[in-house]
């Protein structure tokens, strides 16, 4: 009885939340970007970070704002909006990373916008996705923008 009630269904570990966001990432993967490369009209890059704890690679789909060689990003957590998403932990402990645009993968730096930058950057992106404002009215929290440096391979 012990051994029933300790093991789990795939359904009951999985939210229909993980399994879309894994379908998501596999699509956007083999499609090189043409499925999942938009997400309620905005561009959707994968970003790619190693776990702080773990050390494994990560990939999480995001939408973004591109600015010449920057990619923004915004760290709202729409799913749990109290609280920083774990890419953003790990881009703060090493901030090197990779994002997948369309077919193409480049290497990013990651900088956390300090509160100037932010002020001056979260207007054009709530232009440019207005979710993001309804998450920002859902929390107390800031939340937090990242610029995603493009690196020169």
């Amino acid at each position: 009885m012990a051994e029933a009630t300790a093991r789990k269904s795939f359904t009951d570990r999985m939210s229909r939340s993980d399994v879309s966001w894994k379908l998501h990432r596999f699509m956007y993967r083999i499609s090189g970007g043409r499925i999942g490369g938009r997400m309620f009209g905005v561009p959707v890059l994968l970003l790619r970070t190693r776990g702080r704890r773990t050390g494994e690679l990560r990939t999480h789909p995001l939408m973004y704002l591109r600015d010449g060689d920057r990619l923004f990003v915004v760290a709202s957590n729409a799913a749990a909006v109290d609280r920083d998403p774990g890419w953003l932990h790990n881009l703060r402990a090493n901030p090197v990373a990779e994002v997948q645009l369309g077919s193409e993968v480049h290497r990013v730096r990651a900088e956390e916008l300090g509160p100037e930058e932010r002020e001056t950057w979260w207007p054009r992106l709530v232009d440019h996705n207005p979710k993001w404002a309804g998450y920002a009215d859902e929390t107390d929290r800031i939340i937090p923008i990242v610029a995603l440096h493009l690196q020169a391979t």
